[in-house]
C-alpha cells in the first residue's frame, strides 16, 4: 500500500497577505486573493480605521443601529458588536426598526431583525409610519402612485429614524449605506443636476444645525460586493428580497450606470467618492436683470436682496421671509429649513385625495352592489 502524497497548492493559489492557507476569494475594491481569515480581518480593520479617523464615536455613547433587516444593516450590527468588543469602544447598541407598513416585505424583514436582536443581544425598538403619520407606504403608493414612492419613504424614513432616536434618548444612529450607496448618490445629483445637495452628497456624518441627532455611515469605503462576501461567510442570517417598489426609483438609473463602469474599471466607486469629497461650489452670485437695474428708485441692498429664479420670476428676500437649516415646523414641530417641514407638505397632499368615506364600511352598500363588489376583488 503506497502512502499517498498530500496535494500541493500551487503559490498563485495562496493568499496574498497570510502565504498560508489557500484563497477563497479576489476583493472586487482592489482584486486581491485572500483567505476567509485575512478577509474578516482586513474588513474589519478598514471599518474600524474610517470610524476612528472620523472619531464617529465617544466612550459611553448609546448608539442605534438603523436595522432593516438586509445585508448592510446586518453586517453593521455584526461588525459594531465585534469591534466594540475587540477595541473597547464603550458604546451601548440598540437597533432601531422602521415598519413602512409594506405587506409582503417589510413584515418578513422585520422577522429577521426580531432574529437578529437574540442573536445580538440588542435591544429593538420599531416605529412604524402608521404609527407617526397614520399612513402606510401601501396606502400611500395607492393614492399617490408607484412612481413617486421612493420619494415619500426617503423623507418619512429620515424623519422617523430622528424620531426613534429621540424617544429612546439617543442623539447617533449609524446606517448601512455603502461606497457603492455612496457613490450613486453621487451619480445621482450629477445626473439631476441637483447642486444643492452634491457637496453634501459624501459626508460621513450628517446633522442639521440645532438638532440633538445626528447619522453617520461606518460602511462608508466599504463596497457592496464585500459585505455580501463577509455575510456568506460568516453565514449571517439576513433578508434578501428587494423592496416591492424600488425598481422605479430613479436610483436604479445610477446603480446601472456604475455597475458597467465598475466592470470596466473597479476602482471607479472610490474613484467617484474622491472626486465627491473634493467638489467645492462656487459661491452663488446675485443676479439683477437690466430693467431692475436702470431703475434709480431700487437702492443696493435691495438689489443684492433680488434673484433670479430658474423660471425667469424675480424674487424678493428679506431677513423676515429666511429660513435656515434647524427652525421648527408650524405644524408638527420637527427640524425645517421652511414653516412647513417637506413630509407635512407630503401629507397634506396626501390627505386631500384620500377617500372621506371607503365603500366597505359603508353599511348604505348592500344587496347586488356587495355582490359586484365582491365579484371584483376575486381573481382567477
Amino acid at each position: 500500500m503506497t502512502d499517498e502524497k498530500p496535494k500541493r497548492i500551487k503559490v498563485t493559489a495562496l493568499c496574498e497577505l497570510c502565504h498560508a492557507r489557500k484563497a477563497v476569494m479576489k476583493r472586487p475594491k482592489n482584486l486581491q486573493k485572500l483567505c476567509k481569515e485575512c478577509f474578516y480581518n482586513v474588513f474589519e480593520t478598514e471599518i474600524h480605521n474610517t470610524i476612528t479617523n472620523a472619531k464617529l464615536f465617544q466612550s459611553g455613547d448609546k448608539v442605534a443601529i438603523g436595522a432593516s433587516g438586509g445585508k448592510d444593516s446586518t453586517v453593521l450590527a455584526s461588525v459594531l458588536k465585534t469591534l466594540n468588543e475587540r477595541y473597547n469602544y464603550g458604546l451601548e447598541l440598540v437597533l432601531l426598526s422602521i415598519d413602512e407598513g409594506i405587506v409582503g416585505y417589510r413584515d418578513d424583514s422585520l422577522a429577521t431583525v426580531k432574529r437578529n436582536q437574540i442573536q445580538y443581544k440588542m435591544p429593538l425598538e420599531i416605529i412604524s409610519y402608521k404609527q407617526l403619520y397614520d399612513w402606510t407606504m401601501d396606502e400611500i403608493v395607492s393614492c399617490a402612485g408607484i412612481r413617486s414612492s421612493c420619494t415619500y419613504c426617503g423623507v418619512l424614513r429620515r424623519q422617523a429614524l430622528d424620531r426613534g432616536a429621540a424617544k429612546l434618548g439617543i442623539n447617533h444612529v449609524v446606517t448601512g449605506h455603502n461606497a457603492d450607496d455612496m457613490a450613486e448618490t453621487v451619480l445621482m445629483n450629477l445626473l439631476r443636476g441637483d447642486v444643492a445637495r452634491l457637496e453634501k452628497s459624501t459626508t460621513i456624518v450628517t446633522q442639521s444645525s440645532g438638532s440633538p441627532i445626528k447619522r453617520s455611515k461606518p460602511f462608508k469605503y466599504t463596497y457592496q460586493k464585500e459585505i455580501v462576501l463577509y455575510a456568506h461567510y460568516k453565514k449571517l442570517d439576513y433578508f434578501s428580497t428587494e423592496c416591492t417598489y424600488a425598481p422605479e426609483a430613479f436610483r436604479g438609473t445610477a446603480r446601472e450606470l456604475l455597475k458597467s463602469l465598475e466592470a470596466v474599471r473597479p476602482s471607479c466607486i472610490m474613484d467617484i467618492i474622491y472626486s465627491g469629497e473634493h467638489l467645492v461650489l462656487a459661491p452663488k452670485k446675485k443676479k439683477v436683470t437690466t430693467q431692475y437695474k436702470n431703475k434709480k428708485k431700487l437702492t443696493e441692498q435691495q438689489q443684492e436682496e433680488m434673484e433670479i429664479n430658474p423660471d425667469g420670476s424675480v424674487s424678493l428676500k428679506s431677513k423676515k421671509q429666511e429660513f435656515k437649516d434647524g427652525n421648527r415646523c408650524e405644524k408638527c414641530g420637527y427640524l425645517s429649513s421652511n414653516k412647513i417641514c417637506k413630509a407635512c407638505v407630503l401629507l397634506a397632499g396626501l390627505e386631500m385625495n384620500r377617500a372621506k368615506v371607503t365603500i366597505d364600511n359603508n353599511t348604505a352598500v348592500d344587496g347586488a352592489a356587495k355582490l359586484t363588489k365582491t365579484l371584483e376583488q376575486l381573481s382567477f
